[in-house]
């Protein structure tokens, strides 16, 4: 429309009228194909209105989408990757890209975690930064993943992860590869105390992140629509030389072959969440009573 008006100075008024509307006012869903108006998509949290499409979030958004106004209080915040192996590509050297990845997302590392709460029960929770490096696990993300596990151990609190990235780091090499066995070490030490891993898992979820922690939840679910996976589609398809079923990946299918828990739309996630922590905690209270009960 602002093209047309461009093209007739003879409307000088509409002209000027259409030069000063933002040039995203209107955003077109990659499913449905209609033109949604962007204020009301950021009030449906990024869900198109129309077919339910899941848009990304940020790492923030998601905090502020899942987590109890203002509670949320990041810890390791400065931690940043560095460049181990010297690496260089041909779109540029890794030491540099980290910075333009660090600029792109607004945070340190592709993970963040920290205390929150939902529905008033505390709890520890990590989430991934898609803009920064496609989420990927490098050392960093890593070890920031691992002190969330172990700071929800120390304080007995339930452990809650968002996950979307595309698995290991290629440019940390052999120490990429080794958070797949770092983060689920500590996973199993955490379950050893008993207490409650949820895992989220969102568009997209893949490669060695769905081949270590992200699985493992004690509650595993996804957004509808989540592409969810080791490799992605074409790959898989040109090494078994054959097509995927066209929901193949989907949350969708790996609820129906069981591999996952549950699909949850995003605004109905923080009061399952909520539900679930209140089961925890009222199943740990019964627990500590039961010795009791027994003694008397």
């Amino acid at each position: 429309m602002k093209d047309i008006f461009k093209r007739h100075p003879r409307y000088p008024a509409q002209r000027e009228k259409f030069e000063a509307l933002p040039d995203n006012l209107w955003i077109r869903c990659p499913k449905c194909q209609e033109l949604v108006y962007a204020n009301e998509l950021e009030s449906n949290l990024r869900v198109c209105p129309k077919c339910k499409y899941h848009f990304g979030l940020t790492a923030r958004e998601r905090i502020d989408a899942t987590l109890d106004e203002g509670s949320f209080h990041e810890l390791d915040a400065n931690m940043r990757s560095v460049d181990p192996l010297r690496f260089s590509a041909l779109e540029g050297v890794y030491s540099e890209k980290l910075e333009q990845y660090a600029e792109k997302a607004g945070t340190a590392e592709s993970f963040l975690y920290g205390h929150g709460a939902i529905e008033g029960e505390p709890l520890v929770f990590g989430v991934t930064e898609f803009k920064y490096a496609g989420g990927s696990m490098g050392a960093v993300f890593g070890e920031k993943l691992v002190r969330a596990i172990e700071l929800a151990e120390r304080e007995s609190l339930p452990l809650v992860t968002v996950s979307s990235g595309g698995g290991a780091r290629m440019q940390e090499g052999t120490v990429s590869l080794m958070q797949m066995a770092k983060t689920v070490a500590a996973l199993n030490r955490f379950k050893e105390q008993r207490l409650p891993y949820i895992s989220i898992m969102v568009d997209p979820c893949l490669g060695g992140m769905t081949a270590s922690y992200a699985m493992l939840g004690d509650v595993n679910m996804a957004e509808p629509g989540a592409y969810i996976g080791f490799a992605g589609r074409r790959v898989i398809e040109q090494t078994m030389r054959q097509k995927l079923p066209q929901d193949a990946a989907t949350s969708e299918f790996l609820l129906h072959h069981g591999m996952i828990d549950l699909v949850t739309p995003r605004a109905e996630i923080p009061s399952l969440l909520g539900r679930l922590l209140r089961m925890y905690v009222t199943s740990k209270a019964s627990s500590r009573r039961e010795p009791v009960a027994q003694l008397a």
